[in-house]
């Protein structure tokens, strides 16, 4: 409903690649270390592009709500969701490159910076802006360019090769789901650790599970309930 593409659909993030690389080699770490530019780029046009997409009835009815999202748009915190966790991080903001542990503070990427002074279709000179934006220059001993712990700024999102950390509220998100009397699981293929998580939390401690989607996957467990709905017909259902 906002025009975002599903991410696993035929035209979903996921899905479409690169020219050269799968989503599964562009989303890592390891591409960001050793061609940050390629990286960069894949990110700025696959994610940045969408970032005046606005949200829904969905996220305004979400806004109130003890949200885990795995989600990076961003679309909740502009339906007015002030304490909800992005738990795979927010494309609209950068941290700085350094050890995974470490305890960082997002901050906004400005992206649209770019946008105004950088023509889009122009590969290259979009390619310099991006590492210059990240500070990201040329290792002197192989002259390519190396992203610097410290130094070097990364887009906030968890990465394919990268693991729950603080810096992505994860024990917040874990105490969450403990304490919850209902977990409700809204547009998710069930293919990710944060699910695994929620679904082994709500059958050790009995908690009702709800699964929306308009196509479900099964979950072996006795305590669920299904509605095969978009998130906004569920949305609409729940506030009549």
């Amino acid at each position: 409903e906002s025009g975002v593409p599903t991410f696993r659909g035929s035209d979903g993030l996921w899905t479409v690649g690169s020219k050269n690389y799968t989503p599964q080699e562009m989303a890592t770490r390891s591409m960001y270390e050793n061609n940050p530019s390629e990286f960069l780029l894949w990110y700025f046009k696959r994610f940045v592009s969408l970032q005046d997409v606005k949200p829904n009835l969905a996220h305004f009815w979400l806004s109130d709500k003890c949200l885990i999202t795995q989600n990076i748009d961003g679309l909740d915190a502009k339906a007015g969701n002030t304490k909800y966790i992005p738990i795979h991080g927010r494309i609209d903001k950068l941290v700085v490159y350094d050890d995974q542990e470490k305890v960082q503070h997002p901050f906004e990427a400005s992206w649209s910076d770019i946008k105004e002074h950088i023509e889009i279709n122009n590969e290259n000179s979009l390619r310099k802006a991006l590492l210059t934006k990240c500070n990201i220059s040329k290792n002197m001993i192989g002259n390519t360019y190396t992203p610097m712990k410290g130094t070097s700024l990364k887009p906030f999102v968890l990465l394919f090769d990268e693991y729950y950390t603080e810096n992505y509220r994860i024990n917040q998100a874990i105490n969450w789901m403990k304490n919850a009397q209902r977990i409700i699981f809204i547009g998710t293929s069930f293919s990710v650790n944060i699910t695994n998580i929620a679904l082994e939390i709500a059958m050790t401690n009995d908690i009702t599970i709800e699964v929306v989607d308009p196509r479900p996957i099964k979950i072996n467990y006795s305590n669920v309930e299904y509605h095969e709905l978009t998130a906004v017909e569920y949305c609409q259902f729940r506030s009549n």
